[in-house]
């Protein structure tokens, strides 16, 4: 197998506008799409600003006896929808691991937090918190220099590789070595730290008699790690320093998904033989057929899910028809297929109409008539964009046919709940969802409401089991929303459930804490269980997200608590991360609440 070491990858582009500058366009469209707060964002708009160097920014005041050698300057922060923003943050950029350290023995002598940031692309408020005081907060940027890779030959192959890496660039150099990931985000514009910070995943679970490849898991990205490197407090020094962390080691559990309580590094993942998969993209199911009762008439997901074990459903509201992804492993190209080299075929999906541009700007004065013709519109791109690009049906190495969502896309909140069930019960699962959802949409309708305008995105993974990975006696991660129970082993199967609308839409709020609230109530006792999908919305109060503090408190932590031991369950972790930080450097306002 090839070796291949890359620690010199491009950096972000110098051509960037500055913290300060404003993106270029027409007037209407810079108005609806920049000058809007809350509401989604453009591209441009949304990629992290550039670096404007301490000497020329006017933030206030300079953090004290900065360490000298490490760049230090001011950014922007903004969340992938726009919703969370906070201007002038003073910025570090670490050269090397070592500069994360002095950084945090810097932060806990002077009264700092340092919050570490990738690619901002994620909703809730780990890393900066709506209206947060950042007078004391300092980013670490990862993505500039934080982005070593190596590729290691072995039995099974691995993959060291730092965390300001991103996903793209790291299936990229895997597919050069004839590597991959069963399953894989459909952004590729993320950093490896945070995907691994939130138990990201991809969509996929073995069809019946499939053999799981040696390095593979069809849970989350975090059951990867084979070790990991993170900074961490040192009680012998009285200092904070690197240290390494073998996935066998009973401590490893909390930083496998730290929800940004710790600051990793680097870590070395497991990965499988890469395989070419067949997507076919399919726009004429009926919605209520697809995700109806079990049983009846007409083609179920669930059948879908039997025949290839990979699928993803995106669903707009008030339409008949879902884009429907189903993937199978396909060694030969079949000769109906399309091959593809390159991630992101979908162009059609992955930039700002004028038509979703004219839209956003009804939402922010309140008109949202037109929503069932902006759905409708919406999926009739999708329909009339597969034909036009020729993507119904495509085919290539796995990197290329499960990337494709671009920061060019229409920035959308999202809410997400992670339903742990039997692969029995994926179908019933769905279909109360779906019914539930449908029948809320209809009572809002009915007082000339519509809450939601954007898609609901459906996709099922596997548990994340201690036994796919290849290290013996493997830790299981302790806050994955994927983690197996073991007081139901049958619970085998992941649904995921993301219902998106765009920012500022009237009456999402009220929307979004109902249906929060019947999915806790209704995926209960021996039938399922729900845990929050860590990088999306969740615990929604009458402020909207992350702002219903007894569900912070009480539920969602207890959903790690229930069926574990207390050996490993929501306290372990806590205490964990608290020993190896007692000083909370890595901490906000928002954790301090949820990780005390």
């Amino acid at each position: 197998m090839p070796r291949v070491n890359d620690s010199n990858p491009d950096h972000p582009s110098d051509s960037r506008s500055s913290a300060r500058s404003t993106t270029p366009g027409t007037p209407s469209r810079r108005a609806v799409l920049g000058g809007l707060a809350g509401t989604a964002l453009a591209a441009t708009q949304w990629t992290p600003a550039a670096l404007l160097p301490a000497t020329e920014a006017v933030a206030a005041p300079t953090p004290p006896n900065f360490p000298p050698g490490i760049t230090l300057g001011v950014q922007q922060y903004r969340n992938w929808s726009g919703e969370l923003r906070a201007d002038d943050v003073w910025t570090a950029v670490p050269a090397h691991p070592s500069d994360v350290v002095v950084l945090a023995n810097w932060a806990r002598a002077n009264g700092y937090r340092l919050r570490p940031r990738g690619m901002s692309h994620n909703w809730s408020p780990i890393l900066i918190p709506a209206g947060a005081d950042t007078s004391r907060t300092l980013m670490v940027d990862t993505t500039r220099n934080l982005t070593s890779l190596v590729v290691n030959p072995g039995s099974p192959t691995t993959v060291t590789v730092q965390t300001g890496c991103s996903v793209e660039r790291l299936l990229t150099k895997l597919e050069e070595a004839g590597r991959g990931l069963i399953a894989a985000t459909a952004p590729g514009k993320l950093s490896v730290g945070g995907v691994l910070a939130i138990g990201a995943h991809g969509s996929g679970i073995p069809k019946p008699g499939e053999s799981l490849p040696q390095g593979g898991t069809y849970g989350t990205l975090s059951n990867l790690v084979l070790s990991l490197t993170a900074v961490v407090w040192d009680q012998a020094a009285g200092a904070y320093v690197l240290r390494t962390f073998q996935r066998n080691d009973p401590e490893i559990g909390p930083f496998l998904v730290h929800l940004g309580r710790a600051f990793v590094t680097e870590v070395t993942l497991q990965t499988n033989a890469n395989q070419r998969l067949r997507c076919q993209n399919f726009y004429h199911d009926q919605i209520g057929t697809l995700l109806g009762p079990p049983g009846g008439g007409g083609k179920k997901l669930a059948d879908y899910i039997r025949d290839s074990g990979r699928v993803e459903v995106i669903w707009f509201p008030f339409t008949t028809v879902p884009w429907l992804k189903v993937w199978s492993v396909a060694p030969s190209k079949p000769w109906v297929s399309t091959q593809i080299n390159s991630p992101y075929p979908y162009t059609f999906a992955n930039f700002v109409t004028e038509d979703q541009a004219e839209f956003l700007a009804d939402i922010a004065t309140g008109n949202v008539g037109a929503t069932e013709v902006f759905t409708n519109a919406e999926m009739a791109v999708v329909g009339s964009g597969l034909i036009v690009t020729w993507t119904w049906d495509i085919w290539g190495w796995s990197k290329n046919t499960q990337l494709f969502v671009e920061p060019t896309t229409l920035r959308i909140h999202e809410g997400g709940w992670a339903v742990l069930t039997t692969r029995a019960n994926v179908q019933r699962v769905l279909n109360e969802f779906f019914v539930k959802y449908t029948g809320l949409l209809g009572a809002y309708k009915a007082n000339g409401q519509y809450p939601c305008n954007s898609p609901i995105e459906l996709r099922v993974t596997g548990v994340d089991r201690a036994n796919e990975v290849v290290t013996a006696n493997a830790v299981e991660p302790t806050l994955s929303a994927a983690r197996p129970r073991p007081d139901h082993p049958e619970w085998d199967t992941v649904v995921w459930l993301d219902v998106a609308t765009l920012p500022g839409t009237p009456a999402n709020h009220d929307f979004y804490q109902q249906m929060d609230a019947w999915i806790w109530g209704n995926y209960t006792g021996n039938y399922a269980c729900v845990r929050p999908e860590w990088s999306k919305g969740w615990a929604y109060g009458i402020g909207g997200a992350w702002t219903d503090t007894a569900a912070i408190t009480g539920r969602i932590p207890n959903s790690f608590r229930t069926g574990l031991p207390t050996t490993s369950n929501f306290d372990a972790a806590r205490a964990t991360l608290n020993k190896y930080d007692p000083s909370r450097v890595f901490s906000n306002t928002f954790l301090d609440v949820l990780l005390p």
